[in-house]
C-alpha cells in the first residue's frame, strides 16, 4: 500500500516532464518527415549525385548510435563554434536520426504503389517532381501511416536519451525523485507506466487514423 501511495504521490511531478517529452518527439518527427520527403526522390528516381548523398546519409545515420549523434551535436559542435541549448540539440539529433528511418519508410511505401500509376502520370506529361508531389507522395503517406506511428512511438521512448545532456523531461524528473527518495524501483516503475500509457494511446490513435485514411482496395 505504501508503494502505491508513493507512486500516486509522485505522478503529478513526473507528468510535468511529459511536456518536454512530447515537444522533443513532435519536433523531431516533423523535422524527420520533411527531411525524408527531400531525401526520398533521389532514392526513387536515382538522381545523381543526390542519390549517393542521400544513401550515404541514411546509411551513416542508421549505422551509428543515436546517443553518439546526440553527443556530437551537443558536446562536439561547440568546438567548431556551433552551439545549441540542450532541448534544441535533443530534438535536432532525434529529428536527423528519424529522417533516415522515415525516408526508408516512405521509400518502401512508394515501392508498394503500382508502376501503372507512374506510367499514367507520365502519359499526362507530368515531370518526375510533379509525379512525386501530386500523385505518389499523398498515396505513400497514407500507406505508411502505421509505420509512421511506430516511428513516433519510438521517438517518444528515445526522447529519454535527452536526459543525459540535462533536458528535464520525464526520465530526468524520475532521476531527480530517485536522488531525493532513493526509491529507484518505484520511481522508474512509475516512469515506465507513463511511457506505456502515452505509447499505447498513440498506437490506438494510429489504428483509428489507419482506418480513416486507408486506400480502398489496398492490402499492404
Amino acid at each position: 500500500m505504501d508503494t502505491l501511495n508513493f507512486i500516486l504521490g509522485i505522478f503529478p511531478y513526473l507528468l510535468q516532464g511529459t511536456i518536454n517529452t512530447f515537444t522533443i518527439a513532435l519536433f523531431s518527427f516533423v523535422l524527420g518527415f520533411f527531411l525524408a520527403v527531400l531525401l526520398t526522390p533521389s532514392n526513387i528516381f536515382r538522381v545523381f549525385p543526390l542519390y549517393q548523398i542521400s544513401r550515404s546519409y541514411i546509411e551513416v545515420i542508421r549505422g551509428t548510435p543515436l546517443l553518439v549523434q546526440l553527443f556530437i551535436l551537443y558536446f562536439g559542435l561547440p568546438s567548431l563554434g556551433i552551439k545549441f541549448d540542450a532541448l534544441t540539440a535533443a530534438w535536432l539529433a532525434l529529428g536527423l536520426n528519424s529522417a533516415a528511418y522515415q525516408a526508408e519508410i516512405l521509400r518502401t511505401a512508394i515501392k508498394s504503389i503500382p508502376e501503372s500509376q507512374f506510367y499514367s502520370a507520365e502519359s499526362l506529361g507530368l515531370s518526375n517532381l510533379q509525379i512525386y508531389r501530386y500523385v505518389i507522395l499523398p498515396q505513400a503517406v497514407r500507406i505508411a501511416v502505421p509505420s509512421y506511428v511506430n516511428e513516433f512511438v519510438t521517438l517518444i521512448k528515445e526522447s529519454s536519451l535527452a536526459s543525459v545532456i540535462g533536458v528535464v523531461e520525464l526520465t530526468r524528473r524520475g532521476e531527480y525523485v530517485v536522488a531525493f527518495t532513493f526509491r529507484a524501483f518505484e520511481v522508474y516503475l512509475a516512469v515506465a507506466i507513463i511511457y506505456f500509457v502515452i505509447c499505447f494511446a498513440s498506437s490506438h490513435v494510429a489504428r483509428m487514423l489507419e482506418k480513416k485514411f486507408a486506400i480502398p482496395g489496398y492490402r499492404g
